[in-house]
């Protein structure tokens, strides 16, 4: 089979050594990937010319990996991931989170396979916020029809495909009535195309804490921007954490896997960071290209190696290097 072409944004911090990792892990198994790999490390002075690169590789081959760039908190730059979504119209971000041998809570997760469907463009992340006379900071919500109906088609359609029973729509409209109403409506309607789907409704605090007690009760949790964000970091806590969970942004036409921790500049550089988050990542960029023989094949040889329990980066309780880490899983290939 010919290769397909990948573009892989190294990012920064600890981004190039798990990059790195996922890339050496995938060319060591049958997958047939032709890599462009776009360096991203950003400064001050020229995020615009990184962000063109980025942009430019990915619309070239409409499939992506990146590992994580850092974004100042509170001043500098904005996003560039973000931004990507953005730009890119990236609109659904999916998130799955499954049970791995030897690792994680074992309490109520010995069948926890759940996927979270974030809707990725608008709500609070779209920034539009301003100061009002130095006394108030005003951030504004923005929820339209359009992208409420094609968040919601999209997690239907997933369920359809991926052979899942029930979609939970995620709102807080009993308090944000009209916006949180809007989505809630919307989901309520395209639902009616997918009578073999079920449409659960949860208020989202509630949501939280059913995730902590049942999380096996739930398949595809589809939620507004920022309620996605908060509630796929719970479901990667139940599997072991952000070092394990997977990601990938969905658009009509382009998308963008990625790991979805952050770029942990404290340990950059010194070769003990986890790269299992992106390589999964990587998993799911194979599935989308068609490519299922490697994600299987690198998808055992990570579980056993987690099932071993032997070589694990200090994240997972062991005390391996990523080279180590990524060298075991090689060996399992």
């Amino acid at each position: 089979m010919e290769k397909v072409k990948v573009s892989l944004i190294t990012g920064d911090g600890i981004g190039p050594e798990i990059s790195e990792a996922t890339r050496r892990i995938i060319d060591n198994s049958v997958a047939r990937i032709d890599w462009e790999i776009v360096e991203a490390k950003p400064r001050e002075g020229d995020c615009e010319a990184i962000f063109d690169r980025m942009l430019a590789s990915i619309n070239e081959t409409s499939v992506g990996i990146k590992a994580p760039i850092t974004t100042p908190i509170g001043s500098g730059y904005s996003s560039l991931t973000v931004a990507l979504r953005k730009e890119l119209n990236l609109y659904a971000n999916v998130r799955p989170a499954s049970k791995l041998p030897g690792i994680g809570p074992d309490f109520r997760t010995g069948e926890l396979d759940l996927v979270t469907v974030r809707e990725n463009t608008e709500g609070l992340y779209s920034g539009i916020e301003h100061e009002i006379s130095g006394e108030y900071a005003e951030s504004i919500k923005l929820t339209s029809v359009k992208g409420s109906e094609r968040i919601a088609k999209f997690a239907f359609e997933y369920a359809s495909r991926e052979g899942r029973s029930k979609v939970t729509a995620v709102h807080k409209a009993n308090i944000l009535k009209k916006s949180d109403g809007l989505f809630l409506d919307s989901a309520r309607k395209i639902s009616r195309d997918y009578p073999g789907v079920e449409l659960d409704e949860k208020i989202v605090d509630n949501m939280a804490m059913q995730l902590v007690l049942h999380p096996e009760d739930y398949e595809v949790l589809l939620a507004p921007n920022l309620y996605g964000d908060i509630l796929s970091d719970l479901t990667a806590g139940l599997i072991g954490g952000l070092g394990v969970a997977p990601g990938g942004n969905f658009g009509d036409d382009i998308v963008l896997f990625e790991a979805v921790h952050g770029s942990a500049p404290d340990i950059a550089g010194k070769n003990v960071a986890n790269p299992l988050g992106l390589v999964r990542s990587g998993l799911m960029m194979l599935e989308h290209v068609n490519q299922t023989d490697a994600a299987d094949q690198i998808e055992s040889a990570v579980n056993e190696v987690l099932r071993g329990g032997k070589v694990l980066t200090p994240d997972l309780g062991g005390n391996a290097t990523t080279a180590e880490l990524t060298e075991e899983i090689i060996n399992h290939l």
